[in-house]
């Protein structure tokens, strides 16, 4: 009997043992579990929702519904301008649509300079800064540069004209061929009526339109109504700003200038000479012939 009261406690502490080793197992895998839990709580990044585009817009579309949806966006890195929360995005009046002033591809933020306001009209105003004003300038094949002129490129403007040389009563006045650059850095608006910047392939211009100060308007209207303009593109990262330029045809050849002369004839002036001791004295007479 005691030998079986024996066995059966060997046997219990065996079993309670093995249940406790149990119990600490599976308490150690529910606490890396828990540890993991909050290791990706910690790296989840609080999110707000965002307009994105839903497809590529277009300048001068109408923002519709169907053309955007919301996304969640880090919170810390939302976009200056982002229009944030449900219903930001338009007005209470359905009939007042916000229209695409730059192109913008599919999941790309919506942002307000990017749109206009609710029901405003789009035009050539809305990219003209304070103070800035619209000048269109006549151009081709050649002095468009060959139809690679887009929106918010930035040219140099060449005027290229006859200057008169001496005074307009002068009998001996001239004129020479010269081309000046006059204006640097200028920033184009439009291409002919688009002011899209997403011109597919090479558009041959007959006008570009630029945004300049109005001071600046006067001398490209007095330039073009005297001589031919040509626009010369300047380079997208390209900060320097080009110094003065004045080219004519003499210093193109390289050719010095040569002053032109008037000669005059001198008088002729007839001499006899004749000796006074050692002395010879030349004395002025009138020419006989």
């Amino acid at each position: 009997m005691r030998m079986v009261f024996g066995l059966v406690l060997i046997v219990g502490v065996a079993l309670a043992g093995g249940a406790v080793y149990l119990a600490k197992e599976q308490f150690g895998a529910y606490q890396t579990e828990l540890a993991k839990e909050r290791a990706a709580r910690q790296k989840i990044v609080p999110t707000v929702e965002v307009y994105v585009a839903d497809r590529q817009l277009k300048y001068g579309e109408a923002l519709a519904a169907e053309d955007v949806r919301m996304v969640s966006w880090p919170e810390n890195a939302i976009p200056e301008g982002a229009f944030i929360g449900e219903h930001s995005l338009y007005s209470e009046t359905e009939d007042q649509l916000r229209v695409v002033l730059r192109a913008m591809e599919k999941d790309e933020a919506i942002l307000a300079v990017k749109v206009s306001a609710p029901g405003e009209e789009v035009g050539i105003t809305s990219r003209l800064e304070r103070g800035m004003r619209a000048f269109a300038i006549r151009v081709d094949v050649a002095s468009g540069v060959s139809g690679f002129l887009r929106p918010d490129d930035r040219v140099d403007i060449y005027w290229t004209g006859r200057l008169e040389r001496g005074t307009s009563n002068s009998v001996g006045a001239s004129t020479s061929a010269v081309t000046k650059l006059i204006e640097a850095g200028v920033k184009l608006i439009a291409i002919d009526q688009s002011a899209a910047g997403d011109l597919n392939g090479a558009v041959i211009a007959r006008t570009v339109t630029v945004s300049v100060k109005p001071e600046q308007v006067g001398a490209l209207a007095q330039a073009q109504s005297t001589g031919s303009l040509s626009l010369s593109l300047v380079g997208a990262d390209d900060d320097t700003v080009a110094g003065s330029v004045n080219v004519d045809q003499r210093s193109l050849l390289g050719l010095a200038d040569r002053e032109e002369t008037v000669a005059l004839e001198e008088k002729k002036v007839c001499t006899i000479r004749t000796r006074r001791g050692a002395e010879v004295l030349e004395i002025p007479i009138p020419c006989t012939n």
